[in-house]
This record gives C-alpha cells, sequence and structure tokens, in this order.
C-alpha cells in the first residue's frame, strides 16, 4: 500500500503560483511513477502532467505545458507540481496518483493509489 497526501492548494488570483505537493508513504517511493490530475466542478477528472519514476521523463496536458512544472525528491518521498501562470480555468480539485510502473501516462488506470485532492481556485 502506498498512502498519498497532497497539500498546498488554495485561492490565488489569475497569474500568479502555487506548489502542490504530494508526500507518500508505505512502500519505497522510488519504485513508482507518478502523476498529478485535476477534477474541476461537473467535469471528468483530466491528466495533467506525469513523472517516471527517476524523474528523467516527464508528460504535460497540452493546456498546461510551458506553465506547470512536475518533480519529485525521492529521498523526501515527495512529488511537486509547480504551476504558474494561473488561469481561471486551472480551478479544480488536484489528485496525486501513483502507478507501479517505471513510466505511466495519461490514462488513469495506469495508477493504482491516489490521494485524497486538494483544492486549486483561481480568481479571475
Amino acid at each position: 500500500q502506498v498512502q498519498l497526501v497532497e497539500s498546498g492548494g488554495g485561492l490565488v488570483q489569475a497569474g500568479g503560483s502555487l506548489r502542490l505537493s504530494c508526500a507518500a508513504s508505505g512502500r519505497t517511493f522510488s519504485n513508482y511513477a507518478m502523476g498529478w490530475f485535476r477534477q474541476a466542478p461537473g467535469k471528468e477528472r483530466e491528466f495533467v502532467a506525469a513523472i517516471s519514476w527517476s524523474g528523467r521523463i516527464t508528460f504535460y496536458l497540452e493546456f498546461v505545458k510551458g506553465r506547470f512544472t512536475i518533480s519529485r525528491d525521492n529521498a523526501k518521498n515527495t512529488v511537486y507540481l509547480q504551476m504558474n501562470s494561473l488561469k481561471p480555468e486551472d480551478t479544480a480539485v488536484y489528485y496525486c496518483a501513483a502507478s507501479s510502473t517505471v513510466v505511466a501516462g495519461k490514462s488513469q488506470d495506469e495508477y493504482d493509489y491516489w490521494g485524497q485532492g486538494t483544492q486549486v481556485t483561481v480568481s479571475s
């Protein structure tokens, strides 16, 4: 089992920045690829970004490319999502997820463990 706890969400004005963190406990964190997803009100949960177990491979939703950066610190069992130039359309609950593979992508089916989510609200 892997337990995931997100933090760092909040209310920010458009153009601002937030850094989300996801702390993992349980099994060896470095064995898992990690991803961030989000779910806006009335919409399905969607992929945002993913990072391989080593941190060398990353994937992004096209809409966030150039604004968001996913990273990980295996020594701290933590994955991050740095979000810059935030837009009202980025408002959602953000979830981190762990996949028991070395590289995972956009499909939610690839992920085995999920956090409870953290709310991000971007005001215009």
